[in-house]
């Protein structure tokens, strides 16, 4: 089809339509009412008399050639070209509409397929090109107008009646809010497919971002540039409690820079140190128990995102306070003691032996006065005071204390190793 701008008159033939009543128009099949949505047009265009189809389709080539015109008038964004995969696509556009319309005219039967990809397809090219439906639409409207106009002047060189243009007039304003739709269709389906696209990029982020050991600086700054995330010098990683209804939440509302991944077996988050809401965190993640691992170079990831797991961890046995949202740094000796707990425990059982004879109420009092000598300048009074018992109780628990622990509890290392070893076990039994 040639694109020539120019506008000419329209030449005409006259029809003599079989059993014409007034006004030379066929009479009109009784039709039941039509619904709403895709193929209204194409059903008041097959109700129409089938050898109108032959009368306007010497017309397509110039009704084509006109609606292209005012369109690139009327859209700045198409003034260009038809050349290359747009003025394919457009072009294809403004035949197919115009050929759809012919070929239903009297047609109950004809195919619907062929259009309905088209106009689906333009809405998936508009997404693509970074535009709005805006354009395209105003496209639509401007080309029902032109088609409204030249379809009018056809008919009344064909002597045909003013039923025909009412029936017509209904038919291309719908075909306008079908195509719309389809393209509206088209749009939303490449948005989505996009955005999940783009919600995939980011997981494999962050699994690049916090594997172990590192994925190499070069393949993670190039999924970053592809899913346009700023590298973070310093990063925090947040563990997030698993739920059973995560997969049916909504993201929480939080900066979009921040990595997420809600949908795996441990849930957790990425964030820029400077991003990460501070107060806020807790109303943004409403529903949710997080740690919050400590703040590190990009590159140690991974090592955030442990000690955030590993405070959830104990957090979850009561090791240690627990709330909607934990810090590592608020538990950092806790954290480094029970670091290994095979080894903690170890110590734990060698350093207090000489308590393993007595019953469990005799190894808890001796403990607590043990710890309170070693935390304390050893006085009875300032022990007594201490653990809320009278000092002359004091007294004799540190003469039990001597006889099982002698020399020990004369050695630094070993009251060092006391010491921790106490501590420990207050923290691991509660």
């Amino acid at each position: 089809m040639t694109t020539e701008a120019g506008s000419r008159q329209p030449s005409t033939r006259r029809i003599s339509p079989p059993r014409a009543r007034p006004g030379g128009f066929p009479p009109r099949p009784r039709q039941p009412e039509l619904s709403a949505g895709i193929g209204r047009a194409s059903r008041l265009w097959a109700s129409l008399p089938r050898e109108l189809s032959r009368a306007f389709r010497p017309h397509a080539d110039g009704l084509s050639r006109e609606i292209l015109r005012e369109i690139q008038l009327a859209v700045p964004e198409y003034a260009q070209p038809l050349e290359g995969p747009f003025g394919k696509t457009i072009v294809e556009a403004v035949q197919q509409a115009v050929l759809h319309c012919l070929d239903n005219l009297g047609n109950p039967a004809a195919p619907q397929d062929a259009w309905i990809s088209v106009f689906r397809h333009l809405g998936k090219v508009e997404f693509s090109e970074g535009r709005t439906l805006n354009q395209l639409q105003t496209a639509y409207r401007v080309g029902g107008r032109v088609a409204w106009r030249y379809i009018a002047a056809v008919s009344q060189s064909l002597g045909l009646s003013t039923d025909f243009l009412c029936v017509g007039a209904e038919a291309i304003f719908s075909y306008v809010d079908e195509i719309s739709a389809l393209s509206l269709q088209g749009y939303a389906a490449a948005q989505a497919r996009a955005a999940g696209t783009r919600a995939r990029q980011r997981r494999q982020l962050l699994e690049l971002v916090l594997a172990e050991p590192p994925a190499s600086p070069k393949a993670i700054a190039s999924l970053a540039l592809a899913t346009g995330w700023k590298l973070p010098d310093r990063v925090v990683a947040v563990a997030l409690e698993p739920r059973a209804d995560q997969h049916d939440l909504e993201p929480p509302p939080l900066d979009s820079e921040i990595l997420m991944d809600l949908e795996g077996p441990q849930p957790c988050l990425l964030a820029d140190s400077s991003l990460l809401p501070g107060e806020d965190l807790q109303q943004a993640l409403a529903g949710w128990r997080a740690a919050v691992g400590p703040p590190v170079e990009l590159g140690d990831a991974a090592l955030s995102l442990r000690w955030a797991r590993r405070t959830m961890e104990l957090a979850a046995r009561s090791v240690i306070e627990v709330g909607p949202v934990i810090r590592a740094t608020d538990h950092l000796a806790t954290l480094w003691l029970l670091s290994d707990e095979f080894l903690i425990r170890e110590l734990i059982r060698r350093c207090l032996a000489p308590l393993e004879g007595l019953t469990e109420k005799q190894r808890a009092r001796l403990s607590q006065t043990l710890l309170a000598w070693l935390q304390s300048s050893g006085t009875a009074p300032d022990m007594a005071d201490r653990l809320g018992v009278h000092p002359q109780t004091v007294r004799y628990r540190m003469r039990q204390l001597e006889e099982l622990f002698g020399e020990q509890l004369n050695d630094p290392e070993s009251r060092s190793n006391l010491e921790i070893a106490l501590r420990a076990q207050q923290l691991l039994e509660g």
